[in-house]
Protein backbone atom coordinates (compact mmCIF):
# COMPACT_ATOMS: atom_id res chain seq x y z
CA UNK A 1 0.00 0.00 0.00
CA UNK A 2 1.77 3.56 -0.96
CA UNK A 3 1.28 6.67 1.37
CA UNK A 4 -1.62 7.63 -1.41
CA UNK A 5 -3.33 4.25 -1.23
CA UNK A 6 -5.93 4.05 1.38
CA UNK A 7 -7.18 0.80 2.88
CA UNK A 8 -10.35 0.28 0.39
CA UNK A 9 -8.29 1.01 -2.62
CA UNK A 10 -5.41 -1.31 -1.97
CA UNK A 11 -7.73 -4.26 -0.85
CA UNK A 12 -9.66 -2.69 -4.47
CA UNK A 13 -6.47 -3.39 -6.27
CA UNK A 14 -5.93 -7.17 -4.84
CA UNK A 15 -9.70 -8.45 -5.68
CA UNK A 16 -9.12 -6.62 -9.32
CA UNK A 17 -5.19 -8.58 -9.54
CA UNK A 18 -6.83 -11.68 -8.26
CA UNK A 19 -9.69 -11.91 -11.03
CA UNK A 20 -6.89 -11.50 -13.42
CA UNK A 21 -4.89 -14.12 -12.19
CA UNK A 22 -7.94 -16.60 -11.92
CA UNK A 23 -8.54 -16.15 -15.16
CA UNK A 24 -4.97 -16.38 -16.52
CA UNK A 25 -4.55 -19.74 -14.33
CA UNK A 26 -8.11 -21.23 -15.74
CA UNK A 27 -7.02 -20.43 -19.75
CA UNK A 28 -3.62 -22.01 -18.84
CA UNK A 29 -5.79 -25.32 -17.00
CA UNK A 30 -7.97 -24.79 -20.76
CA UNK A 31 -4.80 -24.86 -23.34
CA UNK A 32 -3.02 -27.73 -20.88
CA UNK A 33 -6.31 -29.59 -21.65
CA UNK A 34 -6.64 -28.94 -25.39
CA UNK A 35 -3.03 -30.04 -25.73
CA UNK A 36 -3.41 -33.15 -23.74
CA UNK A 37 -1.21 -31.91 -20.99
CA UNK A 38 -1.42 -32.81 -17.27
CA UNK A 39 -3.72 -30.06 -15.68
CA UNK A 40 -3.32 -31.23 -11.93
CA UNK A 41 -0.56 -29.31 -10.42
CA UNK A 42 -2.30 -25.95 -12.46
CA UNK A 43 -5.60 -27.05 -10.58
CA UNK A 44 -3.90 -27.31 -7.07
CA UNK A 45 -2.30 -23.72 -7.94
CA UNK A 46 -6.18 -22.40 -9.03
CA UNK A 47 -7.49 -23.68 -5.39
CA UNK A 48 -5.26 -21.78 -3.68
CA UNK A 49 -5.66 -18.76 -6.02
CA UNK A 50 -9.40 -19.32 -5.26
CA UNK A 51 -8.70 -19.46 -1.40
CA UNK A 52 -6.80 -16.17 -1.92
CA UNK A 53 -9.11 -14.09 -3.75
CA UNK A 54 -11.95 -15.51 -0.81
CA UNK A 55 -10.03 -13.75 1.49
CA UNK A 56 -9.35 -10.60 -0.58
CA UNK A 57 -12.86 -10.37 -1.56
CA UNK A 58 -13.69 -10.97 2.44
CA UNK A 59 -11.41 -8.42 3.83
CA UNK A 60 -13.11 -6.18 0.77
CA UNK A 61 -16.38 -6.60 2.44
CA UNK A 62 -15.50 -5.77 5.93
CA UNK A 63 -13.97 -2.91 4.90
CA UNK A 64 -17.05 -1.61 2.99
CA UNK A 65 -18.97 -3.00 6.05
CA UNK A 66 -17.00 -0.07 8.17
CA UNK A 67 -17.97 2.73 5.73
CA UNK A 68 -21.14 1.65 6.24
Amino acid sequence: MSAEETELEMVQRHVRQGERTLANQRALIARLGTLGRPTEEAEILLASFEDAQRMHEDHLARIQGRQG
